[in-house]
């Protein structure tokens, strides 16, 4: 809400998302580096705040780390031009490439930096960096990608995304690890064809912005503030319903993209991976349900001091929302007609 205040923040963020423009719409790869450092540039002042340490600390982490990123891209599209015609090394330079890109969207195995960047972030700017932020990079991988290395990270990721959210109380770097495990999808979805990468990144971007809209609005950050706070039934009920669409539970929108990849496994004989992507989605639905058992089974009455009153307008922004989400699967059985 803080962007739409502040003229210098709504600056920023419009570049934001015209550097993204430019690197994928850009026709060399000097193009797309350029695009990626100027979307790095425009970022930093959206995370940094004066009167937060915990945020200018995020935004010296999250700039070292880019740069850090860009280097590797920028040398491996330096190797690539001066080592055009050698098979061998195009296969180095491609891992060196995606390897780059997967630094960037904070991808398993290197996606240390990741929960811990986004546990100093605002709700708006964690949202940012789950979604927007990985656009750019997903779709340079798309360009230029090793299909055997790209299989093996996207297995990698589900497994990280799915066992490092289990021992978290924080909601942020549980949601970071989701987002890690919705990654692995995404690039199973991006290997199959980008439409159907078009489709898993739009409904994933939707389910998180109801979660980090919610979680704005209510002012949480911890699981146990969740049975602390005197929170409305019905508030209760809706964030059940969208962590069971997140963690891709049929019959919610969630699973439709989960189910068309799923689908394009097993139809090509790919089962070891479908096997793995199915167990790693019940182990993320195991700790979303423990959350949602915190949420309504337990009463903690002496924290109680206060209760929490939501604005019609963001009470109707949710409440329609979690209608789309929970009636999604209904409405996505069109798309076989």
């Amino acid at each position: 809400m803080m962007i739409l205040l502040n003229s210098n923040k709504m600056f920023f963020f419009f570049i934001l998302i015209f550097s993204t423009m430019i690197s994928i719409s850009s026709n060399s790869w000097m193009g797309c580096w350029i695009g990626l450092e100027i979307n790095l540039l425009s970022f930093i002042p959206l995370i940094n705040n004066s009167n937060n340490l915990l945020m200018s600390e995020a935004s010296l982490k999250y700039f070292l780390i880019q740069s850090i990123a860009s280097i590797n891209f920028l040398f491996s599209i330096l190797l690539k031009l001066i080592l055009l015609k050698n098979f061998e090394i195009n296969i180095l330079i491609s891992i060196l490439m995606n390897s780059s890109m997967m630094t960037k969207m904070g991808s398993a195995p290197f996606h240390f930096w990741f929960p811990n960047i986004i546990e100093g972030m605002s709700w708006l700017n964690c949202f940012i960096l789950m979604t927007w932020q990985k656009i750019t990079p997903m779709i340079l991988l798309s360009y230029y990608f090793n299909k055997n290395f790209l299989m093996l990270i996207m297995m990698l990721n589900t497994i990280i995304g799915a066992i490092g959210g289990i021992n978290q109380i924080s909601l942020r770097k549980l949601m970071s690890f989701s987002s890690i495990n919705n990654l692995g999808w995404m690039m199973s979805s991006i290997l199959i064809s980008e439409n159907l990468w078009i489709l898993y990144f739009s409904m994933y971007s939707f389910l998180i912005s109801i979660m980090c809209i919610m979680f704005y609005i209510l002012n949480m950050y911890f699981i146990n503030q969740l049975f602390i706070y005197n929170m409305n039934f019905f508030m209760k009920f809706m964030i059940f319903m969208n962590f069971l669409s997140l963690g891709g539970l049929p019959p919610f929108l969630g699973f439709f993209p989960k189910w068309m990849i799923i689908n394009f496994m097993i139809m090509n004989k790919i089962y070891i991976i479908a096997f793995i992507f199915m167990m790693m989605s019940l182990i993320t639905l195991f700790f979303y349900i423990r959350i949602i058992y915190s949420c309504i089974l337990f009463n903690y009455m002496k924290l109680k001091w206060f209760k929490i009153n939501i604005k019609n307008n963001f009470f109707f922004i949710i409440l329609f929302n979690s209608f789309i989400s929970i009636m999604g699967m209904i409405f996505s059985t069109l798309y076989f007609m």
